[in-house]
């Protein structure tokens, strides 16, 4: 697909751009410079053709600090992989120092340069955008991005250079998994998810909340589809104190919103904590499937109880994610990085199963009825009718003979036994009780 990367020095409106471009707010946008650390990436349909967008953070040349250079870092892979650059620069304040410090950089990478000047939110203004013609790019737009002005002209230009680059026809999507990897900060999360798709394709920091944007990623591994979102690391209500952090912590909530499957991070040096349950709350509360990872286990000390014992803990503290299956990895050395791919994709294969309603009710229901009389003498169960109403999650509707829901044991009881005849594997169960309707008085 015809890739084009969206470049410049920090606060200038890339984000903005990226997001008016995508007709979405994927990005996070704010007054802070710098908010973008990670390229983002999104696709956009323009005059009969599909390309790729990529949002970058902002490019500050020879910085000496952890983040800024990982962030340039980010840029340069983005633009080696890009077919045209988009040159962002502000045109309320006109050529600065760093706007030119970048052209040499981005000219040594052999790709085509546009100047694309923003903030020209009025006609009057759009003189202003002349003075980059000193740049030497073939191509100039005067846009607004926060308005949409010039924004169809660009797009057009975008679309024809797309054509006359890319011929082929792109293959049809195919279905794919979509996996968010969350948990608190700084337990990893970044970390597993390059060593899941085998490069940096994050920003990795011993810093809490490097992480800001949710970033998605496609990957095709042994012919099957993943969408690996990464998210940032999600605090306590309360302890975000930036509205850049507040955001972000939003953006994850709404990653597990859309997620099939979630690995939930677990810092195996400090253990489980009050956040860890609170998060995988959340997970479970988004109705996807569910994966406990325990990261950093490469620097536990174990003995021949350990494993088990941490999975207690888990249990304990995590009682509603009990069909969770537990892992343990090191994203740091690799170990049993690999593993997660398989349970994920048996997750997956969990989530799309429809029980035929024949079945539920002509074996499963009566068999269900003998296990529970058998474990309540003298207890009826009343449950007249069941039937699996959809998947993903699964979700069944159960008609009961009496006017009030069924007790929250039995309900429990009926997961426990839908889970142990038909597996369910890291998937929540959601039942939806329809009670006998009282006699209407005439």
């Amino acid at each position: 697909m015809f890739r084009v990367a969206i470049v410049g020095r920090p606060n200038v409106g890339k984000s903005t751009l990226f997001n008016r471009l995508c007709g979405t707010r994927k990005a996070i946008v704010g007054d802070e410079p710098g908010i973008t650390r990670d390229r983002i990436y999104g696709t956009v349909s323009s005059a009969g053709r599909t390309f790729e967008i990529l949002d970058t953070g902002g490019m500050i040349p020879d910085v000496r600090d952890v983040i800024p250079g990982k962030v340039l870092e980010q840029v340069e892979r983005a633009i080696s992989e890009s077919d045209l650059l988009l040159l962002v620069v502000d045109g309320r304040a006109g050529v600065t120092a760093p706007d030119e410090q970048l052209l040499p950089i981005l000219r040594r990478a052999g790709r085509p340069i546009w100047i694309v000047v923003n903030k020209i939110d009025i006609p009057e203004i759009e003189t202003h955008a002349a003075v980059f013609y000193s740049f030497g790019a073939k191509e100039l737009f005067a846009v607004s991005a926060e308005h949409g002005r010039g924004i169809g002209e660009l797009l057009d230009a975008i679309a024809a250079r797309a054509s006359e680059i890319v011929t082929g026809v792109a293959p049809e999507s195919t279905e794919e998994i979509a996996v968010a990897v969350v948990g608190r900060p700084n337990v990893g999360k970044s970390a597993l998810v390059n060593r899941l798709l085998g490069m940096e394709r994050t920003i990795v920091s011993e810093i809490p909340g490097t992480t800001r944007d949710a970033i998605d990623t496609l990957l095709i591994r042994e012919g099957v589809r993943y969408r690996i979102i990464d998210t940032a690391g999600i605090r306590r209500k309360g302890r975000t104190q930036a509205r850049t952090e507040k955001i972000s912590v939003v953006m994850a909530h709404k990653s597990l919103a859309r997620a099939a499957v979630a690995l939930l991070l677990v810092d195996a040096e400090e253990g489980v904590t009050k956040l860890d349950a609170a998060i995988g709350g959340y997970a479970e509360e988004s109705g996807c499937s569910a994966i406990i990872v325990l990261n950093k286990w490469d620097k536990v000390d174990k003995d021949e109880h350990t494993v088990e014992e941490y999975t207690d803990a888990i249990r304990r503290r995590m009682k509603y994610l009990a069909y969770a299956p537990v892992v343990t990895v090191s994203a740091l050395t690799g170990q049993r990085v690999s593993k997660l791919f398989d349970m994920i994709r048996k997750a997956w294969a969990a989530r799309q199963v429809r029980i035929p309603t024949g079945l539920l009710n002509n074996i499963f229901a009566p068999d269900l009825s003998q296990k529970w009389i058998a474990g309540n003498p003298g207890q009826k169960l009343n449950i007249r009718y069941i039937t699996q109403a959809s998947s993903s999650p699964p979700t069944f509707v159960v008609f009961t003979s009496g006017r009030e829901p069924l007790h929250f044991s039995i309900e429990r009881f009926l997961v426990n036994q839908l889970r142990e005849r038909f597996g369910f594997h890291a998937t929540p169960i959601r039942i939806r009780q329809r009670t006998k309707k009282k006699a209407s008085r005439r």
